[in-house]
């Protein structure tokens, strides 16, 4: 990716958020693939990581890693420009193609409606989401306990993702579209990959190796 100042950068976000389409997704994958990027403290050394999972298992069954130099800055709304790089020489390696990608970050749930998981998914032409530890933009009222509830996460009057509980009575999670996706099954995948924990299985195990792989750089 060419080097962006920070005003071509939003520029870019805005252009390309036209082209994000939002139609139902795969509703039994057989592969779905986490990412996650790992950044060394007080450096610009980054270790991004890919791994797949068996849908049904929920086992690795390939994964990949790249190691670098983020080049662009570290500015809220712009992870995508100081990430992607390194996520998409990892994908690069991977020897099966994921039938989606799951981002540790925000895809339509983003001030330009453009955050990482969109990007990654017009980089790569798959179907992805984003699935966020954190509320980044928009309102929302508190989920109900159990898992499953979901309240609308709404932005200027539009639904711009879902605040879903994985597991009872813990912190939820902020799910958006990113590419060739849709929020309604969106938010049965992340069900589907949050069987034990709050966080998806395809994120738990890619923020394991990308600390590994930072490690290891």
């Amino acid at each position: 990716m060419a080097q962006w100042t920070l005003e071509e950068a939003v520029a870019l976000q805005k252009e390309l958020r036209h082209r994000v389409e939002v139609r139902p997704g795969p509703t039994s994958p057989r592969t779905v693939a986490g990412l996650d990027v790992a950044y060394a403290e007080g450096s610009d050394r980054v270790a991004a990581a890919v791994v797949v999972l068996d849908s049904t298992s929920l086992l690795p069954v390939r994964q990949a890693t790249a190691a670098g130099l983020a080049t662009f800055p570290y500015v809220p709304g712009l992870f995508a420009f100081r990430e992607l790089p390194t996520l998409l020489e990892a994908l690069g390696k991977l020897t099966v193609t994921p039938d989606v990608l799951v981002c540790d970050g925000q895809g339509l749930a983003h001030p330009e409606r453009f955050g990482l998981a969109c990007h990654v998914g017009l980089e790569t032409g798959l179907p992805t989401i984003g699935v966020a530890k954190t509320l980044f933009v928009g309102t929302y009222d508190e989920p109900g306990d159990h898992r499953g509830d979901w309240s609308p996460l709404v932005d200027d009057g539009e639904v711009i993702g879902r605040v879903l509980r994985t597991r009872a009575g813990v912190k939820p999670v902020f799910v958006s579209v990113g590419h060739l996706y849709d929020l309604d099954t969106a938010t049965e995948l992340t069900l589907a990959l949050t069987p034990k924990y709050r966080l998806p299985e395809t994120t738990r195990a890619a923020d394991q190796l990308s600390r590994l792989a930072l490690r290891a750089s």
